[in-house]
């Protein structure tokens, strides 16, 4: 059987988010994963996650997810780039939802299209409206 060469191997970054809390007992339970082609994606992925959760967070959780949104990924991103994991954790009650980030190489599968982030993902303006 042959075995995959470098150059039929693609480069990425694999993400996974997990929740653990007393519904899911002992351990964490995967909720999803996605696979990214840059690690600006990879965090992008994340910052959106958060960004739609983060109204429904306690005031301490809220204030950390947005730390990391508004400026806490850029070495995120160089740590990525560099081959380097990261993760991020939000801890809401007993609740804690964490994703992670790792580069990865991909083998190249037939008819598989990759995920891309829904055309919202570029448009968000997290700068509140003042209405006149």
């Amino acid at each position: 059987m042959n075995e995959p060469t470098r150059s039929t191997l693609r480069p990425g970054y694999w993400c996974e988010c997990w929740t653990q809390s007393p519904a899911t007992g002992e351990g964490p339970a995967l909720l999803t994963s996605f696979r990214a082609a840059t690690a600006s994606q990879a965090v992008r992925w994340i910052r959106i996650a958060l960004r739609t959760m983060s109204s429904g967070l306690d005031p301490e959780a809220a204030e950390h997810a947005w730390a990391w949104i508004r400026a806490g990924y850029f070495n995120d991103i160089q740590a990525l780039m560099h081959e380097q994991p990261f993760a991020m954790t939000i801890s809401h009650g007993e609740i804690h939802i964490g994703w992670t980030a790792r580069p990865a190489l991909f083998l190249p599968m037939a008819h598989h299209q990759p995920a891309e982030l829904p055309e919202c993902a570029t448009q968000f303006d997290p700068k509140p409206r003042t209405s006149e």
